[in-house]
């Protein structure tokens, strides 16, 4: 396994990361539970590969994760970093941060956590809940008593608010000094926040380093983006996000042995990409994109749309099968997008105004009505 300088906390993080939100379940008379059986030995064997950050939240697994995570790893406890997750909007007052600090304490069964996030901010819940409740002194309080031992958050905002939090934490005089974000192949959004953010100290873990399970799929993205012989894009993507200079860490889902042992080579390989190969495979995603010949740039100009269709969504969707292959998950895509009453051509309006505001000059109405035949199969 490899391991990276966490920020400025003092801990050396594993390259991969143990994220315990698919971890095996089972239903039983209406009720979830976490299969033990399976999960408890996957968590260990993880471990014995060398992973030392597990990463886990209140609500995971039907709320079971953190107890799962914490009788699997009691007996190696001092040899591993928790990482879970204090839920913003149940925080109602100051004094709500310590009795849910205090329940997840008592699920994962352990003195203290090492990595206590406020959970999914956005820069609105950050001024109404972390800083209008004064929750950053709350968390300092516990920091000194030991029940936390670092301050972190994790993030699904717009990219420019990463700044606002990290320093208006640092105003207060109580920094931030771990967080998690968005951050693969296909959504480089976060990325230079992520380098901000690595040179103000913090450590930083990528969540969705294969996308969403988009960069599972076998394609020949690797040949279209480098020209150099395939390999399979699950591995493609973990060397992306690893070989970003400013990342910790990549952190994934995993909900089988075999999940555990494929991650495992890669996080463990000596062959990572150099920094110009990493720059080059970014440069080259961005360019393969502009050849496709519906070139969206999701600048969403064309939103609100009057019949409420998601345009930049769905042309994002087509780049996925049009330009990476992935026509499998963006066909899957698109039809749950249609389950949750998600708006297409058979919704339009047919008035044009997202064609008057269009920088690229698309014809949008007429590529909504192929894609949508494209994406249905038809």
């Amino acid at each position: 396994m490899n391991y990276r300088k966490f920020g400025n906390t003092g801990s050396m993080i594993s390259a991969l990361g143990f994220g315990c939100m698919r971890l095996p379940e089972y239903e039983k008379d209406g009720k979830w539970y976490i299969d033990d059986d399976k999960a408890v030995p996957m968590l260990l064997k993880a471990y014995e590969e060398g992973v030392n950050y597990f990463d886990t939240a209140p609500y995971y697994c039907h709320n079971n994760s953190e107890i799962t995570v914490g009788k699997a790893l009691k007996e190696i406890r001092e040899k591993v970093m928790f990482s879970t997750k204090i839920p913003v909007d149940k925080c109602k007052e100051a004094g709500d941060y310590r009795r849910l600090l205090e329940q997840s304490l008592k699920k994962l069964d352990t003195p203290y956590i090492d990595f206590y996030h406020f959970w999914g901010l956005s820069r609105e819940e950050y001024d109404k809940g972390v800083l209008g409740l004064n929750l950053l002194e709350e968390a300092q309080k516990a920091k000194e008593e030991g029940l936390i031992k670092h301050i972190s958050f994790s993030f699904h905002d717009k990219a420019e608010h990463i700044k606002y939090i990290i320093d208006k934490a640092e105003e207060r005089g109580i920094p931030m000094e771990t967080m998690l974000v968005q951050y693969n192949l296909l959504d480089r959004s976060n990325e230079e926040m992520i380098q901000y953010a690595a040179s103000k100290g913090l450590g930083v873990v990528a969540m969705g380093p294969v996308g969403g399970g988009r960069l599972a799929a076998p394609t020949d993205l690797y040949t279209k983006l480098t020209g150099k012989p395939s390999i399979s894009t699950y591995e493609l993507a973990f060397k992306f996000v690893l070989g970003n200079p400013y990342m910790s860490c990549a952190l994934s889902g995993m909900g089988t042995e075999d999940m555990v042992e494929k991650n495992v080579v890669i996080a463990s390989s000596k062959e990572g990409l150099t920094e110009d190969e990493w720059v080059q495979l970014g440069e080259s995603a961005e360019n393969l994109k502009k050849f496709s010949e519906l070139y969206c740039t999701g600048c969403a100009y064309c939103q609100p749309c009057p019949a409420g269709i998601d345009i930049p969504k769905i042309f994002n969707l087509y780049t996925y099968h049009n330009v990476y292959g992935l026509t499998d998950y963006a066909k899957n895509e698109m039809e749950g997008y249609k389950k949750n009453d998600g708006k297409t051509f058979a919704d339009c309006k047919d008035c044009g105004l997202c064609e008057d505001r269009c920088p690229q000059s698309l014809k949008i109405r007429n590529e909504l009505k192929r894609v949508d035949n494209i994406l249905a199969g038809k």
